[in-house]
């Protein structure tokens, strides 16, 4: 059984390994032939003209993920409180069903809510043409909802109940015990819901693309159109050839970094709350 157990570990770092060596053997040759510092800092994306400028697309994902992160982080540990600490049984039975299912619906589905339903009602009700910044960031902060919802809750459950008990004998509101008490000893587990949730925006793809907007220019407004990295992929994969389909691998890369900042971020930050 152990021999299994090994395979099993071997294959999946081998796989990562495989994965990592392709992003940058084929992706770091493209930046130093159109230049780092063009490559990375560069305003125009023009692939007729040999220009691959990513900033636009770089503070397009930084952005979008921002704004779901300011949606979905409250809005998730909240949520997480009621059901751990308030919520009747009754209501417990339908919540959690509820908060598992979406985490199980396609991201293209959430993609058809957001351009049938989200891009009209804010074109109607603040203006512009609906596919938006604010658009895929509303979007994203509900899609990152469940993650952020189901690791804050086993979280704030696995704090021993004398916690809260001892702050409640000590004259505290129940609310207080749990802000004050509950929580702080659940921040490990609360910031790495919000890193998977960070994680999941940022490399969310199909539901960005649907109502997002998509124009590979230099985000200037909340109700302007930007485009993402993996949008950015996406999009002009199928038909990239020679150095354009290199300098779309080489955005990957920089996508890679970005999540690996983050997850070192996060290792930081636990070993600093210990």
């Amino acid at each position: 059984m152990r021999i299994v157990f090994l395979i099993s570990a071997c294959v999946s770092i081998i796989a990562v390994v495989l994965i990592c060596v392709f992003l940058f053997v084929n992706g770091v040759p493209a930046m130093a032939e159109i230049g780092f510092f063009d490559f990375l800092l560069g305003e125009t994306w023009r692939p007729t003209s040999d220009i691959y400028g990513i900033m636009p697309m770089i503070l397009g994902s930084i952005y979008v993920t921002a704004g779901a992160i300011i949606v979905g982080v409250p809005l998730g540990l909240l949520t997480a409180v009621f059901m751990a600490y308030f919520c009747p049984p009754k209501l417990y039975k339908v919540l959690k069903p509820a908060v598992e299912l979406l985490a199980g619906i396609p991201s293209v589905v959430y993609g058809f809510f957001g351009l049938v339903v989200m891009v009209p009602l804010i074109r109607t009700t603040l203006g512009g043409r609906g596919t938006s910044m604010l658009t895929a960031s509303l979007l994203l902060g509900i899609m990152i909802l469940p993650t952020i919802i189901g690791v804050s809750e086993s979280a704030i459950r696995a704090v021993p109940r004398s916690y809260y008990e001892g702050s409640l004998a000590l004259g505290a509101t129940k609310e207080r015990s749990v802000f004050f008490s509950v929580l702080p000893a659940a921040k490990s587990g609360v910031l790495a819901a919000v890193v998977l949730g960070i994680g999941r925006a940022i490399g969310e793809t199909m539901a960005v693309i649907m109502v997002a907007g998509n124009q590979p220019r230099m985000p200037d407004g909340l109700l302007e159109g930007v485009r993402t990295l993996t949008a950015n992929i996406v999009m002009e994969m199928g038909y990239a050839q020679d150095l354009h389909r290199e300098a779309l691998i080489a955005t990957a890369v920089v996508l890679f970094v970005f999540i690996l900042i983050i997850n070192l971020s996060l290792s930081l930050l636990r070993k600093r709350s210990k």
